[in-house]
């Protein structure tokens, strides 16, 4: 029988709400034009030069796997990870299509992707404000992160936007199956979050060519 989201074991709801939602969004997002194609190129040129080819690299939230394509290369080995299976089974296409040695694509949520590995980077891209709750969440998350490894993750600040954005219109999104559940927050109240688990800041960034970009790029590391 083949794996669903209504027939893995140990998802949470909140994880099968997301894959729920990202299995029916999977080939529209696939389609997608980048929104910032400039900003997206400096955020991959920026975690590149964080990489290098002795590090064990894992990505959550990877979607389609667009980045991981692009970043395995510069890697000893990466895995990358997504709850939906509908966005694993794209990426893995592109991976056949496209094939980088290092690459590895799995089936996990957030929580449970490491699956009790260690790596020397972790990266989160567009994926923290999907969380249920980052402080619960979190812990999880950077168990699979060495000493001394680095955090980096790039996310949607939904609270910098005006304020009807997330007040109604995600609401409304939401209402007609258009927008999964988010978390709110600003780049500081993000940052904050990461402090409390004991990571240290090390670059708060922003990447985007337009005038406002609320989408903080941050690279935290974690203490040996």
């Amino acid at each position: 029988m083949p794996l669903t989201t209504s027939t893995r074991p140990g998802l949470t709801a909140p994880a099968q709400a997301q894959a729920r939602f990202w299995d029916r969004m999977a080939r529209r997002y696939a389609a997608a034009r980048i929104a910032d194609p400039a900003g997206y190129e400096t955020t991959l040129q920026r975690v590149a030069a964080l990489l290098s080819p002795a590090q064990s690299v894992l990505e959550i939230g990877c979607g389609t796997g667009t980045t991981a394509l692009r970043l395995a290369g510069g890697t000893r080995r990466m895995l990358a990870t997504d709850v939906s299976a509908a966005m694993i089974a794209i990426a893995r296409d592109k991976l056949a299509a496209q094939p980088v040695p290092q690459l590895r694509f799995g089936l996990a949520g957030a929580e449970d992707a490491a699956d009790g590995a260690v790596h020397d980077t972790v990266l989160a891209f567009n994926v923290l404000h999907l969380l249920p709750d980052l402080d619960t969440a979190l812990p999880a998350i950077l168990a699979a992160l060495k000493p001394g490894g680095r955090f980096i993750s790039k996310t949607p600040c939904l609270r910098e936007m005006h304020p009807a954005v997330p007040r109604l219109l995600v609401p409304l999104l939401r209402a007609v199956g258009l927008a999964p559940p988010v978390l709110v927050f600003d780049a500081a109240q993000l940052q904050a979050s990461l402090v409390r688990q004991g990571l240290v800041i090390e670059a708060v960034e922003r990447h985007g060519s337009g005038r406002k970009d609320m989408r903080v790029f941050i690279v935290a590391r974690k203490p040996a």
